[in-house]
């Protein structure tokens, strides 16, 4: 028997650094081969970024087609193989929400222990199925996902400007065994395709009292500071639309009012607090000087100052983010978010 000639091949070119269009068309790619349709695969890539569930409609959205044949396939498709599993919140046949949770799907996407894979209260996947809404009603934008894509991007986007050590962050654990995880809001961030450095934040409302929203600001003070334009898109769903003028108060306090009393004087409060939470310290009440200090704006601050004391209180005095309002190259944006969500399962239950 004859061998065949042997062919040789050249080694593709090394990848010239991360990017994210490269990276989610190696994850479309490796999606379509698990045997979807471009367009089926394209969807999945955004429900396994943005949210890990997804009601029918959402794909007839996105497609471009109405309930069917189609529709039903691919839904029974993706059941039948065991890639996700169906939810009915509430009372029977109100409302259906399919959640993919079929690990190797999650692992061609560089994340297979996301906690969208995992299953969550009600309420929860809920929100997850409202930010999906988002993303899918802008499709203007590029919306990265995952805290490890926005981590990447804005290194390269940034390059020197900011220490990615000073990108969103919260603390797990004190002094010399604090662990930190980055964006860890789970909220998508949309990038224009021409205007790279300039990113839509979503927040979603989810409760009246911004004590969240304050805190999101807090952790995204340095990455604003950074960028040349940046717009924070509220998403208020229809109960919550009254809770507008708490959240853009809370907005006005911590991004178009610096903090005017001096850092040594917020510091020592600062420091007072923490000898107070220390149950191994000796009980005292507060100090007038601290009581008086006593606000949601400075009680925000000091969970910040807890994260980052070198640089909290400095950033809430700083003047920056002030003046990107003033030009106009910051924005708050709201939108009232129209899709109904009651037949899934009662608001209140969000949490």
């Amino acid at each position: 028997m004859t061998m065949p000639t042997p062919t040789t091949m050249a080694l593709p070119p090394a990848p010239q650094g991360w990017r994210l269009a490269e990276a989610n068309a190696a994850r479309l790619q490796a999606i379509a081969a698990f045997g979807f349709t471009d367009r089926q695969a394209r969807f999945l890539l955004e429900v396994l970024l943005h949210s890990g569930v997804f009601l029918e409609r959402q794909y007839c959205q996105f497609a471009g087609i109405a309930h069917g044949q189609k529709t039903t396939n691919f839904i029974n498709a993706l059941i039948d193989r065991r890639l996700a599993s169906p939810i009915t919140p509430g009372k029977l046949h109100r409302g259906r929400m399919f959640h993919l949770h079929y690990k190797p799907l999650w692992a061609v996407i560089e994340d297979a222990d996301s906690r969208f894979r995992k299953r969550a209260t009600p309420g929860r996947m809920i929100e997850r199925v409202m930010l999906l809404d988002a993303v899918l009603d802008d499709r203007s934008q590029t919306w990265i996902g995952p805290g490890a894509d926005k981590r990447r991007f804005f290194m390269r986007a940034l390059g020197d400007t900011l220490p990615w050590q000073q990108f969103p962050r919260i603390r797990f654990g004190a002094g010399e065994q604090a662990t930190y995880r980055y964006f860890p809001d789970k909220l998508p961030i949309g990038i224009h395709p021409e205007f790279g450095d300039r990113p839509v934040f979503l927040y979603l409302v989810n409760r009246p009292s911004p004590w969240d929203f304050r805190l999101f600001l807090l952790r995204h003070v340095a990455l604003l500071e950074a960028l040349s334009h940046w717009t924070i898109r509220l998403l208020f769903p229809k109960p919550l639309v009254k809770a507008r003028h708490a959240y853009l108060n809370a907005a006005r306090e911590h991004l178009a009012t610096p903090l005017q009393v001096r850092r040594d004087v917020v510091d020592q409060v600062f420091r007072e607090r923490g000898r107070l939470a220390d149950a191994s310290a000796p009980q005292v009440p507060l100090t007038p000087l601290s009581a008086a200090l006593d606000s949601p704006r400075l009680r925000a601050l000091y969970q910040q100052w807890l994260v980052d004391p070198e640089r909290a209180i400095e950033q809430a005095q700083s003047r920056g983010l002030v003046i990107a309002l003033e030009r106009g190259t910051g924005h708050i944006e709201c939108v009232d978010l129209t899709h109904q969500y009651l037949h899934l399962s009662p608001l209140v239950d969000i949490s």
